[in-house]
């Protein structure tokens, strides 16, 4: 998981009534880290809840300042507390990573969950995996899709692929492929591999859709021409069988050698085996 690392930056710092604002954007600006800090304290002291942020950001990088992950967490929760947003996130990875506070994941569910109300998608994202895999709270799966469908909406690849598994298993939803097979599609279009190769997976074993080899085919090579072994390997199996193409062993296995190289095993061994038969 990831925390929030971008510096926050308005235009209405004159509204506050002073400029140390602006000298801290203009200093975050030129990348001068040590007169950012200095500005940001000052407007974090004057109760500016996106400086507070950004002086969380300072310590947790250690940029313009030691690196302090307890500051770190003090600012990040002084933001939150002033309904910053990014703020609680970067509060609920703490609580959940026990970085600069004891670890404590009902907490991180609690801050996620303020995220994620405030609009930050990988708040609502953090929540569903939470609820998913019984960590720190009950197990619900309910909730998980009902935060991974937020997520999914805010265009969270990962949060679509996740919704997707929960359709495809029957899990908090009734069993649903052609949804599955919809939300599988949605994270691959943006960048989720894995999310591709289990469409791939849908139309090569008909679950619930029209078996389609040539769609199959599609998305496996977009998973393994993405680093996702098992597509390698799929590929490779529809060569070696001639599903959707015709049969052509060196192909199945130059894709199982990929496979292999990828650390998937049962592609060394599919290699090893045309490669003893000759080819």
């Amino acid at each position: 998981m990831k925390k929030a690392i971008i510096f926050a930056c308005f235009v209405t710092c004159a509204l506050f009534g002073n400029d140390n604002f602006i000298k801290a954007d203009e200093a975050f600006a030129k990348g001068d880290f040590e007169n950012a800090f200095k500005y940001s304290k000052l407007s974090c002291d004057d109760g500016n809840a996106s400086y507070c942020f950004n002086l969380g950001i300072l310590y947790d990088t250690g940029k313009g300042v030691e690196q302090d992950f307890k500051e770190a967490f003090k600012h990040y929760k002084l933001a939150c507390d002033g309904g910053h947003a990014s703020g609680c996130y970067n509060v609920g990875v703490f609580y959940s990573k026990g970085q600069g506070i004891e670890q404590d994941r009902k907490k991180a569910a609690k801050y996620y969950k303020i995220s994620c109300d405030g609009g930050h998608i990988e708040g609502c994202f953090n929540l569903g995996v939470l609820y998913d895999n019984a960590k720190g709270i009950k197990q619900d799966f309910k909730e998980a899709f009902k935060y991974y469908k937020l997520s999914c909406d805010g265009k969270n690849a990962t949060g679509c692929f996740n919704l997707g598994v929960l359709y495809d298993m029957g899990k908090g939803v009734e069993q649903d492929y052609e949804k599955a097979a919809k939300y599988y599609k949605l994270s691959c279009d943006n960048g989720h591999f894995g999310a591709c190769f289990n469409l791939g997976s849908l139309y090569e074993n008909t679950q619930g859709i029209q078996q389609n080899y040539d769609e199959a085919l599609k998305y496996y090579k977009l998973a393994c021409d993405n680093k996702t072994p098992q597509g390698c390997f799929n590929l490779g199996v529809l060569y070696y069988n001639a599903k959707g193409v015709r049969q052509n062993y060196s192909a199945a296995k130059e894709y199982f050698k990929k496979a292999c190289d990828l650390g998937l095993q049962i592609g060394c061994d599919y290699y090893a085996k045309l490669n003893k038969q000759g080819y």
